[in-house]
């Protein structure tokens, strides 16, 4: 053997301890992680608007954390949001629009319902960035579910596709 064949063979020989060492550590780190009182341990983190979705309600209306939940036993629809880019988002904001949510399945258009000493369910503050928007659509009869695909209609804005949590 000569001198170069030694010098290779012994880089080859550090790697390999390296890499070894290495993993040795991490399968250490990740045995010391318990759960905490039997709790259900998801490695599992859905992307609610992964890819194209996302990265579109993000650049075209600088919003994100899009939601749309069933509350009060079903009587309200609330559809949440979070404002990245204010000039972007004052659209959903704007009250010349009146927003609306379609459910094709149960065949119905919900609007936000207006109380006589509140006003309309929503928030019509121009945005800031950084903070969450709701509105509430009244669900009366209870025709959307939990599960249902939705869609957001507000002005030129559409959110279609969304889950009901």
């Amino acid at each position: 053997m000569n001198a170069n064949s030694l010098r290779g063979s012994g880089a080859l020989l550090l790697a390999g301890l390296l890499a070894a060492a290495t993993a040795s550590a991490q399968s250490a780190a990740q045995a010391t992680v318990q759960p905490k009182h039997n709790a259900k341990v998801s490695r599992y983190h859905p992307e609610r608007f992964a890819g194209r979705a996302g990265s579109y309600y993000r650049l075209v209306w600088g919003v994100d954390s899009l939601g749309v939940k069933w509350g009060e036993s079903g009587e309200v629809i609330r559809f949440s949001y979070r404002v990245l880019d204010a000039d972007k988002a004052g659209i959903l904001n704007d009250k010349k629009n009146e927003p609306s949510l379609i459910d094709p399945q149960a065949g119905v258009k919900l609007v936000v319902p207006s109380l006589e000493n509140v006003g309309q369910l929503r928030q019509s503050a121009p945005p800031e960035g950084g903070k969450s928007y709701w509105m509430v659509f009244s669900n009366k009869g209870r025709l959307v579910k939990r599960g249902d695909h939705v869609s957001v209609v507000i002005g030129a804005f559409h959110a279609d596709g969304q889950v009901v949590d």
